[in-house]
């Protein structure tokens, strides 16, 4: 035999014809009382013991060697009962007419005997995260994110695992679901696949990974599967949706058109309304969420000691909690003419709820709704046009951050880095000084 050649095993079978061996590949388990081999010529494997002085043979009719091993020790234990309670006098398990059926109905039933999957199921599972999540965070985050949790389950998760036994949810599960979420809606125009946002279907993810620690918490299962997505490449780093100098010009220019020849005349403060709420947001940076809530107690016109002009100091209530804002001197008179207009009290909210359908008219109107790369333009676009317009004057990154309660990482990574005036062109633009030549300077010593 030469030395690439693999020595062939050989597994010793005892039957009523006596002993012989048959060329295989084997393994040993439950301390030598279990062999698991495959034939040759054969891609499933097969399972052995010697019980109750006869030999068990079954196939596992698996491929994986991992799964057929796992199938052989169940199986030995059911042979093991069964010889036990063959020697006290019993009934075998496989003769039980009460045991159910192992296959459903209309469904072909291949002679093996699993064990059905038992313990607790998704179900359990999301109910104990969702009373335990509404506990614990209970005034640390938003009563809107902490809802949506309940909503993804119940419209999304639930559906989908159902009565899933928690442990039979693997990694290969989680793609599933990813695969039903991309093709389960339909749309009735064009009959096309409905596929969720990317953010859409995050959430999502990100909720089924809470889930899914709350039972490894409680020891349900032992391990979180991998939920990475498969296939995926790095993302590009995109810039977020604003709007540049000339375009924001465009943009309030025709607000204030509005006020003063609306559409009817009984939307007029409506629209008056808007025009301040775009000054207001464009000088302020705050996020859509943050102007609902905002109060007239929360704001405060302050003379800046750094600058001797007059701003405005808000006092912001958002995702990241309480934190404070100073406003370009352009927010003061936007602000007045609002608080002046609806007669507001203190605990009155200054714009309510975000103008989403106004802007999106007034958009579609200026060919504004998308910028040059595709992006769709919302109210959160003006958040990133003032932090790109304060970027463009040469402002401090962190102090921008810092002021708009983000990160510097954020910053640069969806707004900073496409942005021109980021790149100095003096230290890029650098020539290096030639070398006088040699041979002139030769001569010259020579003279």
């Amino acid at each position: 035999m030469s030395k690439d050649e693999t020595p062939k095993k050989t597994y010793t079978c005892l039957t009523q014809f006596g002993v012989f061996k048959v060329p295989t590949e084997s393994h040993v388990l439950m301390d030598g009382a279990l062999h698991v081999y495959k034939r040759e010529n054969s891609r499933f494997w097969q399972c052995a013991t010697y019980l109750g002085s006869r030999n068990h043979r079954q196939t596992t009719k698996e491929e994986s060697l991992a799964a057929a091993k796992d199938f052989a020790r169940d199986w030995y234990m059911e042979r093991c009962v069964e010889d036990r309670q063959r020697r006290r006098g019993g009934a075998s398990l496989v003769n039980d007419p009460a045991q159910p059926p192992l296959a459903e109905p209309g469904l072909a039933f291949d002679g093996r005997r699993r064990r059905a999957a038992s313990g607790p199921s998704f179900a359990d599972a999301a109910k104990a995260f969702t009373d335990e999540f509404e506990v614990i965070t209970l005034g640390e985050r938003n009563a809107d994110y902490v809802e949506s949790k309940s909503e993804i389950i119940r419209l999304h998760l639930a559906p989908f695992f159902s009565d899933t036994p928690i442990q039979e949810i693997t990694a290969g599960k989680v793609q599933e679901y990813r695969v039903h979420r991309q093709t389960s809606r339909l749309d009735p125009k064009t009959g096309k696949p409905k596929k969720p946002a990317r953010s859409t279907l995050h959430h999502e993810i990100v909720t089924l990974r809470q889930i899914l620690k709350t039972a490894n918490r409680k020891g349900w299962i032992t391990a979180i599967p991998d939920m990475s997505a498969p296939y995926k490449t790095s993302g590009k780093l995109e810039h977020r949706a604003w709007f540049s100098p000339e375009e924001y010009k465009m943009l309030y220019e025709a607000t204030r058109e509005r006020t003063k020849n609306p559409p009817k005349p009984r939307w007029r403060e409506v629209c008056e309304n808007f025009h301040d709420y775009v000054l207001f947001m464009g000088n302020t940076g705050l996020r859509p969420d943050e102007s609902a809530r905002l109060e007239l107690r929360d704001v405060k016109i302050v003379n800046d000691e750094s600058t001797g002009e007059r701003i405005l100091e808000i006092e912001v209530r958002g995702k990241r909690g309480v934190g404070f804002c100073k406003s370009m001197p352009g927010a003061i008179l936007p602000f007045e003419r609002i608080s002046k207009r609806k007669g507001l009290k203190p605990t009155d909210k200054i714009f309510g709820k975000t103008p989403r359908d106004l802007m999106n008219t007034l958009l579609d109107e200026l060919n504004l709704k998308f910028d040059r790369d595709g992006h769709v333009r919302t109210c959160y676009s003006l958040r990133h046009t003032y932090i790109c317009l304060r970027l463009l004057e040469g402002a401090d990154i962190y102090q921008v951050a810092k002021n708009c309660r983000t990160s510097v990482e954020m910053i640069e990574k969806h707004y900073a880095r496409h942005l021109t005036n980021t790149i100095d062109a003096s230290a890029v633009n650098v020539r290096k000084a030639r070398p006088k030549s040699l041979k002139k300077s030769t001569s010259r010593d020579d003279a």
